[in-house]
């Protein structure tokens, strides 16, 4: 009878998965291991078909599984570690392919309990005690996340710890074609060797241990295990997720670990069946539908928005009438890199007609009252028809709702205020300055005598002309003013202008003249000449108001003192007290006196004299008339101020500057000395 129970009592051994000795311990799958045999904590447990899961695919968690008892791996006489070799079967399934979870490690520490945290610590290790001799853990990681605070060679690497998360040695699995988040058992075989103090790994897709180890490292453990210590495993996720498995496992003391078959380990569960194919199609498909509806949808909107609206009446209006297409390629898309300026009437944009490849210029103007918009698109027609060399010629237009794109002739030289003031790079000579001021006085003479219908500037000023390749002065913003005005709020006073050159009845009367431009025009004669501002707030106060200092010198007998230092005295002495003259005579307060462009251009072409005594340009003083003038032109609205006083910005939007296209020769050229 007692030989019969030791029989049974042997095999009932035998068929226990897991042989553990004082030395030694073995799990050919884990099914049926009770917490006597293996204590779990975390989230680590033993799957139906027999596998040890460390984590699942949940972010920043841990699980520990370690044998419940403790191991003698210290020699009791000599201190010194004994040999050890353990192997394992491990899998690594990330929840999304290619994009590791972390990873898990073959663990000898002192407790089963781990005060740690998930993540890059993979459970072994915090923040506070990384690095802590006092630790006394040891582990081998299998990381797929390379951690730069712990200096991991890359996301699929073996490394030996010791007492921290920096790794003292690590390789690279891939050296052995392996990729540790394949998904696939991976056979991994962990030994010490007492004698040589040394630790190898391998690892192995198949049941065969390679003759060469993927790392070796050169360690006496002795000083880092204490004489019992606990042996296991630990997996820990982070932001992305991974299910740590472990299919098998043995251990042994002082000897090979007891060998390991892949083929007789429980087989990884297979994912659950999705019906991935249809789920992906549908949400393709569905992709694909929404994404042509919102692209259907765009250009629809685009195409409205960008469509040129062109109402009957707009078909009897010339001059030429581009699509905004057209002007929005030839000055691609009105990038701000195109930009020429900006003023009181919009931006302006340099551009090259797609066609005929000719160089433009187009004013964007925003006109925003839709009740004076036809009055303004045929005003524009109007403006379209004038000719005249010295006027900056209007080439065409566009609408799109309210606004108007307006395309002018691009003037290579830019405005002539960047010649005169702010200390300029290039210095027009004296004979150029008065072929510009000629040509301009030619202008104004055609908008208001010339053409079949009076045309006033409102804004005549040395920003408004340009100058083309040939130094040629031209008028530019002609009638833009008058056009701003309609739709305009009737009871409003709008005095369109700029200051300094404003004549003084404009503020009381709101109403623009052929005589308002005269004045306008004095006020540019004096600045050519002088190479100086109307009004220059900076200087001393008898110097304060350009005319009436003119005039000053005037009286005195000094009036060539007044003229542009910057012209070295290369001047033409009769043409300058011309000049100088006939700007006092237009800048007259009485409008009757001023003469009239047709007087001003004779006078400039030499066929009646200049008088000899000339009045007073008018009975504004330096204190009460400058201030009485300024008192009225409050209660008035301007579109523009002069950016050579302490009253507004310069208007920007003519200057189509480029030095480049400048002849040296037409700058400097010699004229007569006084």
């Amino acid at each position: 009878m007692a030989t019969l129970l030791k029989i049974l009592s042997l095999t009932v051994l035998l068929l226990i998965p897991v042989s553990c000795q004082v030395d030694q311990l073995l799990y050919a799958g884990f099914k049926d291991v009770g917490a006597s045999n293996l204590t779990m904590n975390g989230v680590a447990k033993i799957e139906h078909n027999g596998i040890l899961k460390l984590t699942n695919d949940s972010s920043r968690l841990m699980g520990h599984a370690f044998y419940p008892s403790p191991f003698q791996l210290k020699n009791s006489t000599s201190g010194k570690v004994l040999s050890f070799s353990s192997s394992f079967a491990l899998a690594i399934v990330p929840e999304y392919p290619k994009l590791g979870g972390h990873g898990l490690a073959f663990t000898i520490a002192t407790s089963k309990d781990l005060k740690a945290l998930p993540s890059q610590y993979l459970g072994l290790l915090n923040s506070s005690d990384n690095g802590n001799i006092s630790n006394h853990i040891f582990a081998v990681e299998f990381d797929t996340v390379q951690d730069f605070e712990f200096g991991d060679i890359n996301d699929n690497h073996v490394g030996i710890d010791i007492n921290s998360m920096q790794s003292n040695a690590s390789a690279n699995v891939s050296l052995v074609g392996l990729t540790l988040k394949s998904g696939k058992p991976i056979l991994a075989w962990v030994d010490y060797d007492s004698q040589l103090n040394l630790i190898s790994v391998a690892l192995s897709p198949n049941s065969s241990k390679p003759k060469t180890p993927l790392l070796t490292f050169n360690v006496d453990l002795s000083p880092v295990f204490h004489d019992i210590m606990y042996v296991g495993f630990s997996a820990s996720t982070g932001l992305l997720a991974s299910s740590h498995y472990i299919l098998g496992w043995s251990f042994k003391i002082n000897g090979p670990a007891p060998p390991l078959d892949l083929s007789s380990l429980p087989q990884l569960p297979q994912p659950k069946k999705k019906q991935t194919s249809l789920i992906i199609g549908v949400s393709v498909s569905v992709f694909v539908i929404v994404l042509l509806a919102i692209s259907i949808g765009i250009y629809f909107y685009r195409k409205i928005k960008n469509a040129d609206v062109i109402e009957a009446w707009e078909l009897e209006i010339g001059p030429h009438r581009y699509s905004y297409q057209e002007l929005k390629k030839a000055t691609r898309g009105f990038k701000d890199k195109e930009l020429l300026g900006q003023g009181g009437f919009g931006r302006v944009y340099k551009g090259t007609l797609p066609n005929s490849k000719i160089q433009v210029a187009v004013k964007r103007v925003s006109h925003e009252s839709k009740q004076g918009l036809r009055e303004f698109v045929s005003e524009i027609a109007s403006i379209g028809r004038l000719r005249h060399r010295n006027l900056v010629q209007l080439l065409g237009w566009c609408r799109r709702r309210g606004d108007l794109l307006l395309v002018y002739d691009f003037m290579a030289n830019g405005s002539l205020d960047k010649y005169l003031f702010d200390e300029p790079k290039i210095i027009l000579n004296w004979e150029h300055r008065f072929k510009i001021i000629k040509g301009v006085a030619s202008a104004l003479l055609y908008l208001h005598e010339g053409y079949e219908q009076v045309v006033i500037h409102r804004d005549v000023k040395a920003s408004n002309v340009l100058l083309d390749f040939e130094l040629n002065g031209r008028l530019g913003d002609f009638g833009l003013a008058r056009l701003y005005e309609h739709g305009a709020n009737p009871s409003t006073t709008r005095v369109v202008g700029t200051l300094g050159y404003l004549a003084p009845e404009l503020p009381r009367t709101g109403k623009a003249t052929t005589s308002s431009d005269v004045f306008a025009f004095g006020a540019l004669l004096l600045e050519v000449a002088c190479g100086r501002r109307p009004i220059e707030p900076k200087a001393l106060p008898e110097e304060l108001v350009l005319v009436d200092w003119v005039w000053e010198k005037y009286k005195q007998g000094r009036i060539l003192d007044l003229v542009d230092p910057k012209l070295n005295v290369y001047f033409d002495e009769k043409e300058v007290i011309v000049v100088l003259k006939l700007g006092l005579m237009c800048s007259n307060d009485v409008p009757v006196t001023r003469p009239s462009m047709r007087q001003v251009v004779r006078y400039l072409d030499g066929e009646v004299e200049v008088p000899e005594d000339l009045k007073k340009p008018g009975d504004i003083s330096h204190h009460e008339g400058f201030d009485e003038f300024l008192h009225s032109l409050a209660s008035s609205s301007f579109d523009k101020m002069s950016s050579g006083s302490n009253f507004g910005n310069r208007d920007m939007e003519s200057s189509f500057l480029s030095f480049a296209n400048s002849p040296h020769s037409l700058l400097h050229g010699r004229g007569e000395t006084r």
